[in-house]
């Protein structure tokens, strides 16, 4: 799956262009050295192939590509990041 980058958000479109997978993350107020990812979407066509923690994973990539730090407020981002740190 291809990711396309814009500002504080990575998303994918199918072939029609329709947004299928997306995550939205920000600059915590008050803190310019943190990002908050608030929101992770997929697509019931797409869901249950990994795409939301492959989605995690890119923003991650991309925040730390900034010299920031990130917190989950997503639910499904913080779920993601427990079970990951549970694993090591």
């Amino acid at each position: 799956m291809n990711f396309i980058k814009k500002s504080n958000r990575i998303y994918s479109v199918n072939e029609e262009g329709k947004i299928v997978a997306e995550i939205d993350f920000e600059k915590k107020f008050g803190l310019d050295n943190t990002y908050v990812i608030f929101r992770t979407f997929v697509d019931k066509s797409l869901q249950g192939q990994g795409i939301a923690g492959l989605l995690v994973e890119e923003a991650i990539r991309e925040i730390q590509g900034r010299g920031a730090n990130f917190e989950a407020k997503c639910s499904f981002a913080k779920e993601y990041l427990e079970k990951k740190k549970n694993r090591q």
